[in-house]
């Protein structure tokens, strides 16, 4: 495992551990699953472990396996304040002291300020006394560094970068983004003036590689280099001096040695030109299919009325991205035959999703888009019919 260093010198892993995408059983976290796959991470070098107020259950996962295995000195925790909740001063201390029972520790190494869009937000949070809260838990050392995770355009996160001596951040960043969102000029502003970038979405929620065009995924493999898509994606960000580290929301054991081998091998300025120009081709075939620029993070979720709406999308992306069969097929399995109907129909337009999406998409017509083009009448027909039959 390789390491680059925070603003005050620690070593941090270049592979992350995204905590959010942890293996449920039912409506829980699969505890004995995350364990193994916590505990292989850590064994191979990772010491960086993100998590979140909002994840449901992660944070008492995370806090249980790292207690019972006696390792919460050797690792990083890094979890998030979700400020739009917080309507007064004395939510602060309500929602981080919460934060630390269900972590298990008397102490947070990185704290975010969750989802910030604009600098809007920040200002709101200062005027309810954030910057006197900061100082007094980084004066007690239950904070030992303060940061935000941004979704919006290059200008706010700018902005927000000069606002506060910032002790890391953290920003979506792949070959999709690349000028987009924080995008290349806000990773290298933040490098400029010294402070660490963490990277979330290193692969557009599963789609640089699950949801590859086969043309894509044929112009990777003509390059001769042998690398997955995954690995394609990770040594595009490790060639760049600027990041720190690079979450993954690894749910395997076989993702875990893949991940961890690329974040062992790949260096910093290792891209050829060549390597360069089939990113650039990868990239112009993508934006030829995609139909909904969706990562399946589901901040969206729940909907009121039970829609799943990333999982429409999904499948949405797949009829364009696979084939059209393999995107229905994908909706029946996932969408369609559930218990609860998730229908996109069901929505009644009452914005709640688009309030909390970090693309800024607009769910409400996508939705009506995907649902005429995932369900054509002898679908609907025919689920229906299924839904009669087989959900008794």
């Amino acid at each position: 495992m390789q390491y680059r260093k925070n603003r005050y010198g620690e070593a941090l892993s270049l592979l992350g551990y995204g905590c959010m995408r942890l293996t449920r059983k039912g409506r829980s976290i699969d505890l004995e699953k995350a364990e193994s796959e916590i505990m292989a991470a850590f064994r191979a070098g990772v010491n960086y472990y993100d998590t979140a107020y909002l994840y449901s259950g992660n944070e008492v996962a995370l806090g249980q396996i790292l207690e019972k295995n006696g390792i919460r000195e050797q690792v990083h925790i890094a979890t998030k304040l979700p400020h739009y909740l917080v309507q007064k001063s004395s939510g602060l201390d309500r929602i981080f002291d919460e934060q630390l029972r269900r972590l298990r520790t008397d102490y947070v190494d990185y704290y975010l300020m969750h989802m910030l869009t604009d600098l809007a937000e920040w200002e709101r949070l200062k005027s309810l006394g954030i910057l006197e809260w900061i100082e007094e838990k980084k004066r007690k050392g239950v904070i030992r560094n303060i940061g935000f995770s941004y979704h919006g355009n290059t200008d706010n996160f700018l902005k927000i970068l000069d606002n506060y001596d910032w002790d890391f951040c953290q920003i979506q960043y792949n070959y999709l983004d690349e000028h987009t969102q924080a995008g290349a000029k806000g990773l290298e502003a933040a490098a400029a003036r010294g402070i660490p970038v963490i990277i979330m979405e290193p692969l557009r929620g599963g789609k640089l590689v699950n949801l590859l065009p086969e043309e894509a995924k044929k112009a990777l493999a003509r390059s001769g280099r042998g690398w997955t898509p995954a690995e394609w994606a990770f040594r595009w960000l490790y060639n760049q001096p600027a990041v720190t580290v690079v979450l993954s929301g690894m749910n395997s054991l076989k993702m875990i040695e893949e991940n961890v081998a690329t974040a062992s091998d790949a260096r910093a300025g290792a891209f050829t030109e060549a390597d360069h120009a089939v990113i650039e081709q990868v990239r112009q075939l993508i934006r030829e299919t995609e139909r909904v620029g969706c990562t399946g993070c589901r901040y969206c979720m729940p909907c009121p009325k039970g829609v799943d709406i990333p999982g429409v999308f999904r499948s949405y992306n797949a009829m364009y991205a696979e084939s059209k069969w393999s995107g229905r097929w994908q909706y029946i399995q996932n969408v369609a035959m559930t218990k609860e109907p998730t229908f996109a129909s069901q929505c009644i337009g009452c914005g709640k999703c688009e309030s909390h999406c970090p693309q800024g998409l607009p769910i409400r017509e996508k939705l009506k888009e995907a649902d005429r083009a995932l369900r054509p009448l002898p679908y609907r027909l025919g689920i229906a019919l299924a839904r009669k039959f087989i959900l008794r």
